[in-house]
């Protein structure tokens, strides 16, 4: 029988020290030496307790002869959710999801337990609330949340003594910072407890072939707390997003083994709990009765989703030595070089001016689809020249002033033209050979004939 033991390990050379002490004899750092958990086998060697183990001795197999098996998906019944999974849970997939506090992280989670509860077998487990108050939310949401089975605990042990006698298919634990094993001496939180603590469920989840549901808290910067190593142990990595005190939420995928990256759920947060945004582009899109200066629609793409965003600009005059660059939703680092490219390409110079960028809804755009709606949005506010209302814009703008393609382009100008979109302003290279049916395309290969169609 292995034998586990308690190890300090440095987090910077990998030495290890069976005491804690301020600095590491091996490099010299100091305050690096972290918890651990370690396993002598019956040998006598020491090995670094990590992962999760099958039953059977693994064996040396060629790629080609292994037989890959069936994803086992369960769907949740809530659409949304189930696009960012990929289709639904996977049976022995473990999915990681963080988000700030009150964003609704416990409340979807909930509301996804009492859809799945009519035909299988799960289990919450809650480490923040106690049982009345989890009894109190599935009241205020109305969900029929009478078979699903709720456990309040902390230590990870029991949790597994719990589940191996309940045997759940789906089981929540809210939340993964809660959690501690007996076997370590840091306080529940701690890098050692929760890359331990996870490491046990993983390995719980891989064993049985329970979906696992884990809830992270994020640091300050928006991140999710703990080790990085708790993101690379799961399937699935989801980011809730928004502000808690707005209407609207979004679920995105960072990390998805069985689907698509950066696939977008939108909700709207109501009285009775999170609801699904089926055309989340009807939310994003203001519809000036009037065109206004400063406005541009760009089509982004959210994973498989086609996404049509209101990007708008206001470019004032500054009575500051050095002028302010704020962008909320597009990079800021990438709103400076656009505008260094507007005056090096365009002859058009806002070293004066103020410059503010903004994505209605709060959506963060990665892709760089969003470059020429950006550059364009800021031309028309300084030169307080309304677009209309019927044009959609995408493009990437490079550093010599070309407009280079962006994938899917056809995908983007098909889901405009549903939505009554007429006119698109394109890279060249996006243009589709026969058109789209009732939409006009004007395609761009440089920033200078972008400026040539503005001033038509």
């Amino acid at each position: 029988m292995a034998k586990s033991s308690v190890m300090y390990q440095c987090s910077d050379c990998g030495a290890q020290s069976p005491k804690w002490a301020g600095q590491c004899a091996d490099c010299g750092a100091w305050n690096t030496l972290v918890e651990t958990l370690s396993v002598v086998p019956a040998g006598g060697k020491t090995a670094r307790f990590a992962g999760y183990a099958g039953t059977t001795q693994p064996a040396v197999q060629r790629l080609g002869e292994v037989q890959p098996g069936q994803e086992t998906r369960i769907p949740v019944g809530m659409e949304e959710f189930d696009r960012v999974l990929g289709g639904g849970l996977v049976a022995g997939s473990v999915v990681l999801i963080g988000g700030d506090p009150g964003i609704g992280k416990s409340t979807l989670l909930l509301q996804a337990l009492a859809a799945f509860s009519a035909r299988l077998k799960v289990l919450y487990v809650s480490g923040e609330e106690s049982p009345e108050q989890v009894a109190l939310r599935s009241q205020r949401l109305g969900v029929d949340a009478d078979q699903v089975c709720l456990l309040a605990e902390t230590s990870v042990e029991r949790v597994l003594e719990h589940a191996r006698r309940e045997t759940p298919q789906i089981m929540v634990i809210d939340s993964i910072q809660t959690l501690y094993t007996e076997v370590l001496q840091s306080a529940p939180g701690s890098v050692s407890q929760v890359r331990e603590s996870a490491a046990q469920l993983v390995r719980f989840a891989k064993q049985t072939g329970t979906a696992l549901l884990l809830v992270g808290h994020v640091t300050k910067e928006g991140t999710l707390a703990g080790p990085r190593v708790l993101e690379h142990m799961v399937d699935t990595v989801l980011y809730f997003e928004g502000d808690a005190g707005g209407r609207y939420r979004i679920v995105r995928a960072v990390k998805n083994r069985f689907g698509a990256v950066n696939e977008l759920g939108v909700f709207a947060m109501t009285d009775k709990g999170l609801k699904e945004i089926h055309n989340p582009s009807s939310i994003f899109l203001s519809r000036h009765e009037q065109p206004v200066a400063g406005s541009v629609i760009m089509v982004t793409m959210e994973g498989t989703r086609p996404l049509l965003l209101e990007v708008q600009a206001l470019v004032d005059d500054s009575q500051l030595a050095n002028p302010r660059r704020v962008s909320l939703g597009p990079e800021q680092n990438r709103l400076a070089m656009l505008l260094a490219v507007q005056h090096r390409h365009g002859g058009v110079q806002m070293s004066d001016q103020d410059v503010f960028v903004n994505v209605v809804g709060g959506v963060r755009i990665s892709e760089t689809a969003a470059d020429l709606p950006v550059l364009l949005a800021a031309l028309s506010s300084f030169r307080d020249h309304a677009l209309p209302n019927n044009l959609i814009v995408f493009g990437e703008v490079g550093l010599a002033g070309e407009i280079r393609p962006v994938p899917n382009g056809q995908e983007r100008l098909r889901e405009a033209a549903k939505l009554g979109f007429q006119h698109a302003l394109i890279p060249a290279a996006n243009a589709p050979k026969g058109g789209i049916e009732g939409m006009e395309i004007h395609a761009v290969t440089r920033y200078t004939d972008v400026l040539e169609w503005f001033t038509r």
